[in-house]
C-alpha cells in the first residue's frame, strides 16, 4: 500500500480530478449527499409534482366519470340474486363515491409520474451506474402496479364478493351498501397493487448486489409465513378465503422474484486466495 505524503504548510492539495486513482463513478453518490433541509425541501418538491399528477387524472377520470362508475358496479350488482340491486341511504353517498371513482382513477393514470417522482427522490444518493436503472424501475413499477390492480378486480375481488353473496337465503336479505362496497373494492385494488411491486423491488435490490436468489430460496419457508400474515393485515375482511385469495399471488410473485434476481442480479467475483 503506497504511503500518501502529509500536505506541508501553503501546499494545496490535488483536486479529485488530478488524481488518477480517484473514481469519478464512486464520487457520485457523495456528490450526490444532501443536508437534512434539503432533503425535506426535495421530499416536499416531489410530493406536489405527484399531487399535480394525480389532480390532472382525476379531472380526466371525472369527465368519463359515469363509464367507470358502470365498469366498477355492474359485476357487483351482477353478483346479486335477481331482483336486488346496490343502495345508499345517505343523501351525499353516491355523489361521495363519484368522487372516490375518480380519485382512484387519477392514481392509476397518474401511476408513471408517482413513480418517476419516487426514483427522483432517491436517485441522488446513488452512482451513476445505479443511476441507469431509473427507466426500468418507472417503468416496471408502474406495469407491476396496474397488473395488481387488474388482478384484483378480475379476479380477487369477484371471488371475495360471490363468497360474501352466497350467504343470502330466505331467511337472510343480502343488501349491501355502495360506500362499504366499494370501500372494499378501493382497499383491494390498492393492496394488490402495492404487494405486485415486490418483483420490482428485488430487482433493483438484486441489481445493487443486496439481496441474492440463492438467499431469498433459502429463506422461502419463513416467506410463506410473513406473507399470510401481510395477508392477514393488509385484507379488507377477516375471512380466511380473502386471505387466502391475496396470499396465492403474493406466492407467485416472490418465486418471480427469486426468478428476477437470479438471471438479472450482481454476480459475485469469485475470492481469490491470497498466498501465504
Amino acid at each position: 500500500m503506497a504511503l500518501v505524503p502529509f500536505p506541508q504548510p501553503g501546499q494545496q492539495q490535488p483536486a479529485p480530478g488530478d488524481d488518477p486513482d480517484w473514481d469519478d463513478d464512486e464520487s457520485t453518490g457523495a456528490a450526490g449527499k444532501m443536508s437534512f433541509l434539503e432533503h425535506l425541501d426535495e421530499l416536499r418538491r416531489r410530493i406536489i409534482y405527484s399531487v399535480v399528477a394525480i389532480g390532472i387524472g382525476f379531472g380526466i377520470a371525472f369527465f368519463f366519470i359515469q363509464q367507470l362508475f358502470d365498469f366498477i358496479m355492474k359485476p357487483m350488482a351482477a353478483a346479486l340474486p335477481k331482483g336486488q340491486t346496490l343502495v345508499f341511504t345517505e343523501p351525499t353517498e353516491a355523489f361521495t363515491l363519484y368522487i372516490q371513482i375518480a380519485a382512484i382513477a387519477g392514481l392509476l393514470l397518474a401511476t408513471p409520474v408517482v413513480m418517476a417522482q419516487v426514483w427522483l427522490f432517491i436517485s441522488p444518493g446513488l452512482y451513476t451506474h445505479e443511476k441507469k436503472a431509473a427507466v426500468p424501475f418507472v417503468v416496471l413499477s408502474s406495469i407491476f402496479f396496474l397488473l395488481g390492480a387488474a388482478f384484483s378486480h378480475y379476479v380477487v375481488f369477484p371471488l371475495t364478493w360471490k363468497f360474501f353473496v352466497s350467504f343470502n337465503s330466505p331467511y337472510l336479505q343480502f343488501m349491501p351498501r355502495i360506500e362499504p362496497a366499494f370501500g372494499m373494492w378501493m382497499k383491494m385494488l390498492l393492496a394488490f397493487g402495492l404487494v405486485f411491486q415486490m418483483p420490482t423491488i428485488v430487482l433493483f435490490l438484486a441489481k445493487l448486489g443486496l439481496i441474492t436468489a440463492s438467499f431469498m430460496w433459502r429463506q422461502f419457508k419463513y416467506a410463506i409465513l410473513v406473507i399470510f400474515v401481510v395477508a392477514a393485515v393488509i385484507t379488507p375482511s377477516g375471512d380466511m378465503f380473502t386471505q387466502t385469495a391475496m396470499a396465492t399471488p403474493m406466492i407467485g410473485l416472490y418465486l418471480l422474484s427469486i426468478a428476477l434476481a437470479w438471471v438479472f442480479g450482481k454476480k459475485r467475483q469469485p475470492e481469490i486466495e491470497s498466498p501465504e
